[in-house]
């Protein structure tokens, strides 16, 4: 055998040698791949973990104090988040902005002035407001942005602001809803949490002053009611709850200005409470024996005084629910005292007599206490200074002054172009009272100058054409409601400042039917007509914020 022959491998080692070279080959590349897997992972881990501390801090390696990070520079860092993030700042500059109230202040004072109220400012300001000129006078539904009578052209950005003041009165927001509304409270009330904060309104920052003062919380507007147009809307019927069989002849509120009574030719005396949507029915009190001709309430409350067309009168106890019946009068011979008045003080009431004739009976004894007499038939009496001075009309168409605490006329004058008087009344404030005629003109005079001798009326009303028989003012003297029976919605509201009548009353698409008795509020929020129909329509006065 030959040297070379002894080295030559076999066949079948031949093939074992190749694939385990093969094999060797294929775990190499395999531990390539397996190793730059591990190497990608790495790196992709290692990229998360700094874009999670980017975002949310240094949640691997906590940053410690006195020492840099040596991986990536605050300035290669901000590039870098930049182009994936950014701040919009859009919704701080449009909804609010904090207003620096002095430049010198401190660090420490700035940290106090962030905790002020934001001030709002608008997002968009129109240059040409200013040029603008718009005339309120002459359309009658910007009339009532006046704030003078004779105003009549403003500027664009003074409608613009009356505008939006006249949106807040009519859309009152909440208090608590604004984000200047809330106050700090005191450092004494540490238990209490930060959701029970207290919302008060402006002006009353301070919890401590609203209970120490006994002002009302809700600012009144002192603003004057202006005369051409009269802002009103229809409420539910006074008398909804249970309406009269028969015309209703008196109205009237109480002194606290919930409390209401009708009554009618039905023998019924119904009580109700006002609150404008419901107007709940207390009670009703039924006079077999006597067709109410008038009621009214003493001015304290505490009684009603009810009268028909009969010798005698009833007297309503409020407090005791008793009903009393009074009369005849000693020493009187009237078949019928039908008509008076109540005094001021709640000490008198004063019965139309006979022949001219004044019955005075007082309201505790309910006995006759003196008589007055003028020349003609007395058809209308009113109370003036308090009840210490009674103001008579009649047949003879004089106007009576009458000195209550001498029981003598102290003042006789002509009702200018009146014949025979039908309707009296007097301003609560006292300055002026009005005369109504059977021709329908109604008179207004004022008082002092009628009693200094001048005999000229202020104003002569003559928008009614038949019999005026009823008028009444409101509790500030701004309006005078007269009224006639025999004619339907024959029922006009005067301005008194200016003497005029209001251009939108009566309603011009609703009828009033025979108006017979009218009364407002207390506070002149609400006004209450009854007509003949049996019904007592309500009405809400908007100038007027308090019933």
């Amino acid at each position: 055998m030959s040297l070379i022959s002894q080295h030559v491998r076999t066949k079948n080692e031949v093939i074992k040698s190749k694939r385990e070279v093969e094999d060797d080959v294929k775990n190499n590349d395999t531990l390539k791949v397996r190793k730059r897997k591990k190497e990608f992972e790495g790196e992709e881990v290692k990229e998360m973990k700094k874009l999670e501390s980017f975002l949310f801090g240094s949640l691997y390696s906590p940053v410690e104090f006195g020492k840099e990070d040596e991986e990536v520079e605050p300035g290669k860092a901000a590039e870098k988040v930049s182009g994936l993030f950014f701040t919009d700042r859009s919704a701080d500059t449009v909804l609010s902005v904090y207003q620096k109230e002095d430049a010198d202040l401190s660090e420490g004072d700035r940290g106090h002035d962030d905790e002020r109220a934001l001030q709002r400012k608008p997002v968009w300001v129109d240059d040409e407001e200013e040029n603008a000129t718009v005339n309120i006078a002459k359309v009658f539904r910007l009339r009532k942005l006046r704030k003078e009578e004779g105003e009549d052209l403003i500027s664009g950005s003074e409608y613009v602001s009356r505008l939006r003041a006249q949106h807040v009165k009519l859309n009152p927001g909440t208090e608590w809803a604004r984000v200047d509304s809330k106050t700090d409270r005191g450092s004494d009330d540490e238990s209490t949490d930060d959701e029970n904060e207290a919302i008060v309104s402006r002006g009353f920052e301070d919890l401590d002053g609203v209970l120490k003062t006994n002002e009302d919380l809700v600012v009144k507007s002192g603003a004057k009611l202006l005369s051409g147009h009269l802002e009103y809307s229809r409420l539910v019927d006074a008398n909804i709850q249970d309406p009269s069989n028969g015309p209703i002849n008196s109205v009237q509120f109480h002194q606290n200005g919930q409390l209401f009574l009708a009554a009618g030719l039905d023998r019924k005396l119904r009580f109700f409470q006002i609150d404008g949507k419901r107007n709940t029915k207390i009670q009703s009190i039924f006079l077999e024996d006597c067709p109410i001709r008038k009621a009214s309430f003493l001015p304290d409350g505490s009684q009603v005084i009810v009268s028909g067309r009969r010798n005698f009168f009833y007297s309503f106890d409020l407090v005791k629910a008793r009903v009393d019946k009074i009369g005849p009068l000693v020493g009187r011979e009237e078949k019928s005292i039908e008509d008076f008045e109540v005094s001021p003080d709640s000490q008198l009431i004063a019965f139309i007599g006979n022949e001219g004739y004044i019955l005075l009976v007082s309201t505790k004894t309910k006995q006759l206490v003196g008589t007055l007499k003028m020349n003609g038939t007395v058809r209308s009496l009113a109370f003036a200074e308090n009840g210490q001075q009674l103001l008579s009309c009649g047949g003879d168409g004089h106007v009576y002054h009458w000195d209550l605490r001498t029981r003598t006329c102290m003042h006789k004058g002509v009702d200018e172009g009146c014949i025979n008087g039908t309707a009296l009344c007097t301003s609560p404030s006292g300055t002026h009272f009005a005369t109504g005629s059977d021709s329908g003109i109604v008179n207004i005079y004022n008082r002092e100058e009628f009693l200094g001798g001048k005999k000229k009326p202020i104003k002569a009303i003559e928008n009614l054409t038949t019999r005026v028989d009823f008028m009444r003012f409101n509790h500030d003297s701004q309006i005078l409601a007269i009224c006639s029976g025999m004619k339907k919605s024959s029922l006009k509201l005067i301005h008194i400042p200016s003497y005029t009548v209001f251009s939108n009353w009566p309603p011009p698409n609703r009828s009033l039917y025979y108006p017979r008795c009218i009364d407002f509020s207390p506070g002149g929020g609400f006004m209450a007509v009854g007509n003949a129909s049996g019904k007592v329509l309500l009405y809400k006065l908007h100038h007027y914020q308090h019933a």
